[in-house]
């Protein structure tokens, strides 16, 4: 009987030390909707917030402490029926760095291709395998893409069933009266997310998230020298692709989420450091050019 007891004790244990994949802050808002109770938002933003955190994205078995942070913020624009909204989605994702308690940002974006239907209290449903409803669709979507850049972060290409299964969703909404799934509904969105994550030629890319975060970031607290050397090392990746393909979508959204961070870290290198980095990213991000001032001028 004591046996049984010390076996039960050690299996709730080991389950108390699992978690689901996601950490994930959600908020909906909803300012410029008026005469709607609240309530319909208060239930829509716990139920997301329950799809995201309490449902089983994938067969690994993670710590609490690995859990992968993000935010999702969905901001309601217009309600156009009783039960169909319109409005925004701003998504974060961020990764730990190696002994510290300082977090990169992967990903920051806002999707403006939010429509969905949503009852007050309604289980949010999902099959991989097929498309049921938009705003899950998303959700999942988005899950995946999550998965695929953290794992991309920590080891070469490691994100790649990931973007399998984002992929799949995207073929499965190509039906979907909504938009933001299909080619030609713009240069920028779900559909062309995937498509260079997945694109062979965009490789570098992903070689970037990896070469950066890994030999860069995650040294950064013990060899900072060592760490800002390979972090400059890896952004020869973005200057390829820009060379290539300078507007290309992923490029874009990598810059967005690394502007600042390349800028905090370079203003504590040498002073040529400084002006290579800064001459560096201002042929890559023209458009913020004048903002890698700020490199040599801290």
């Amino acid at each position: 009987m004591k046996k049984i007891l010390i076996a039960i004790v050690l299996l709730y244990t080991a389950a108390q030390g699992r978690a689901q994949e996601f950490l994930c802050d959600v908020q909906v808002t909803a300012p410029t909707v008026e005469g709607t109770d609240r309530r319909v938002f208060e239930a829509l933003q716990e139920a997301i917030y329950d799809f995201m955190n309490n449902r089983k994205w994938t067969n690994l078995n993670l710590k609490l402490e690995e859990r992968i942070e993000c935010t999702m913020v969905l901001t309601v624009r217009e309600r156009i029926s009783s039960d169909e909204f319109k409005g925004t989605l701003n998504i974060v994702l961020r990764r730990p760095v190696f002994k510290s308690s300082y977090n990169s940002v992967l990903l920051n974006y806002i999707d403006d291709n939010i429509q969905f239907r949503y009852i007050e209290n309604q289980p949010l449903d999902y099959n991989d395998n097929s498309f049921t409803s938009n705003l899950t669709s998303i959700l999942a979507y988005y899950c995946y893409i999550f998965l695929g850049l953290d794992f991309d972060s920590f080891s070469p290409m490691g994100g790649e069933p990931f973007y399998q299964a984002a992929e799949a969703i995207v073929n499965t909404a190509q039906n979907a009266n909504e938009s933001g799934w299909k080619a030609f509904d713009g240069t920028k969105n779900r559909y062309w997310l995937v498509e260079n994550l997945r694109n062979t030629a965009f490789k570098p890319m992903r070689q970037f998230l990896y070469e950066y975060h890994r030999t860069g970031m995650d040294l950064m607290s013990e060899k900072p020298d060592e760490g800002r050397a390979a972090i400059g090392a890896s952004l020869s990746h973005l200057e390829k692709m820009y060379r290539d393909r300078p507007g290309l979508f992923l490029l874009q959204l990598v810059l967005e989420a690394k502007r600042d961070e390349i800028i905090q870290v370079y203003s504590q290198g040498s002073p040529q450091e400084k002006t290579k980095i800064t001459n560096l990213m201002r042929e890559i991000d023209p458009a913020n050019s004048s903002t890698y001032e700020k490199i040599i001028r801290r």
